[in-house]
């Protein structure tokens, strides 16, 4: 049967990316999940569990994330099969998380299926918690994510984040699992049906209570898309061009703030000319702007230079800058025992520094702003670290890397996700796309086309208080699953 089962756990997971931008088909990945949930509560020993497993992940992440490839080779210049291979063994990594789950429920779960499958609805979110931190954590494609903005278990965002998300998706998933389990009684199924009324119910209610509020007048945005193709934006040809480019769109932008994305100008901040940056100034002063550049800043410490991917506030006098925290690993920085990594890749300015860990709050038109730079914010409790004083969230990116793939419109969906955990506005301004503005219920208020040069401009308005997520975290998620996974456990050793 384990010939069956592998395929099929491929195909379910490969059917869980349908549950995520841009198909927002939120209720594929319970339904993906109660079936691999089932095959995992009939595997004979937790080999077959973990191999389930594996294929379940294999088939997810190779659908969901293989614009991997696409970084890597066609912008990164990593040869075709080095590249392929990368991006089997990327995925193959991620894949050991599923595999653990499913050896995990067969190894330590009471030899029951329903045991079984509600034991690997706590381990699921568990790993996937673990993956969010671990060699410094790659938390795409979490479940939970899935379900914003519109699937009714979102509304546990605000409480649990994306991991409580998560748990509330695989215990539904278990539950509708259980249903089918052989030998399971009528009043078992009748449980497990009560289960998926009461935690759909609970959603609903839960959504509910307002944590955030108004804490002043809305203020007007313009987020930036200069639609610079990534194998251009280097060139020397280019440089002059993008400049203008960027100039001329910010002197157009009829807003208050205007944001440009991540590492827009390709050149060092200091190194940009005196009379460009004098004239972007002059310009803010006469039009009352606050303008928010994604640059590279630079400084001098020993005997080199260190490097920061920023965002500077270039005109308010005190507005700061905030320096990116969480940095990709071979894009921004390269691992220990990694450098050798250098003569095939062929990205440009891969060896960032890290910004402090602590880092007052950037500010523009007197408002605070919380800042992700790229894919810091799919880390929602390193985001929350900027509250209460950030009263708007923005993100700037360049997902030019992965080309027309899933990926900026799977990021654009876990910016929804952090606006609805934190109760606030979510603006995004990128180089290629999705550029947009989210409300704090996780919605999309407004968007740019991808792949097209253009500004948004949107009414911003700011929020202030504290989600429960805000508050606690992943504290909350994390000790409820390790309470079921004991729980469960020392059943099994007591029967």
């Amino acid at each position: 049967m384990t010939a069956v089962r592998v395929p099929v756990s491929a195909i379910a997971g490969a059917a869980c990316v349908f549950g995520f931008a841009p198909f927002y088909a939120w209720p594929v990945p319970i339904v993906a999940l109660a079936l691999v949930f089932h095959l995992w509560s009939r595997s004979a020993t937790p080999r077959d569990a973990a191999l389930c497993g594996f294929a379940f992940g294999l088939g997810y992440f190779l659908a969901g994330v293989s614009w991997v490839y696409v970084s890597l080779h066609d912008f990164g210049g990593m040869p075709l099969p080095l590249a392929a291979l990368a991006t089997l063994l990327f995925c193959g990594y991620l894949a050991l998380f599923p595999a653990l789950t499913g050896w995990a429920a067969m190894r330590f779960a009471p030899a029951t299926a329903i045991a079984r499958v509600f034991f690997a609805a706590a381990a699921f979110p568990g790993f996937e918690w673990i993956r969010g931190w671990l060699f410094t954590g790659f938390p795409w494609l979490t479940v939970g994510t899935s379900q914003v903005p519109d699937g009714p278990l979102a509304h546990f965002a605000p409480y649990a984040g994306a991991y409580g998300t998560s748990l509330a998706v695989t215990l539904v998933a278990a539950s509708l699992a259980a249903l089918f389990v052989a030998g399971a009684s009528a009043r078992g199924r009748i449980a497990c049906a009560a289960a998926i009324a009461v935690i759909f119910a609970g959603a609903l209610a839960a959504g509910i209570p307002e944590f955030t509020h108004q804490s002043g007048k809305p203020v007007t945005m313009a987020l930036l898309q200069g639609n610079i193709a990534q194998e251009l934006k280097w060139r020397d040809d280019m440089r002059v061009r993008t400049l203008e480019a960027y100039r001329r769109m910010i002197f157009d932008a009829n807003a208050r703030i205007v944001v440009i994305p991540e590492t827009a100008l390709p050149a060092f901040l200091d190194e940009l000319p005196p009379d460009y940056l004098e004239s972007l100034r002059a310009h803010a002063r006469e039009a009352n702007k606050d303008i928010l550049l994604g640059t590279v800043e630079r400084r001098f410490r020993g005997n080199d230079y260190e490097y920061f991917n920023s965002l500077v506030n270039i005109t308010a006098a005190g507005g700061g800058a905030y320096r990116k925290r969480h940095l990709v690993p071979f894009g921004e920085f390269i691992p220990t025992g990694f450098h050798w990594v250098l003569a095939i890749l062929h990205i440009p300015l891969s060896d960032f520094s890290r910004g402090d860990a602590s880092q007052p709050a950037l500010t523009a038109a007197g408002l605070r702003f919380g800042v992700a730079i790229c894919y810091e914010d799919i880390f929602g409790e390193e985001l929350i670290r900027q509250l209460p004083a950030a009263q708007i969230l923005v993100n700037v990116s360049n997902d030019a890397w992965f080309g027309k793939s899933l990926a900026a419109e799977q990021h654009l969906q876990a910016s929804q996700m952090r606006a609805l955990e934190t109760g606030r506005w979510m603006v995004r301004s990128t180089n290629t796309g999705a550029s947009a503005a989210i409300d704090e219920t996780g919605h999309v208020v407004s968007r740019l086309p991808p792949f097209t040069a253009g500004t948004l401009i949107e009414r911003v308005v700011p929020y202030e208080g504290l989600t429960p997520y805000a508050r606690w975290g992943n504290a909350p998620p994390v000790v409820a699953i390790v309470v079921i996974v004991l729980v469960l456990a020392w059943r099994r050793r007591a029967a």
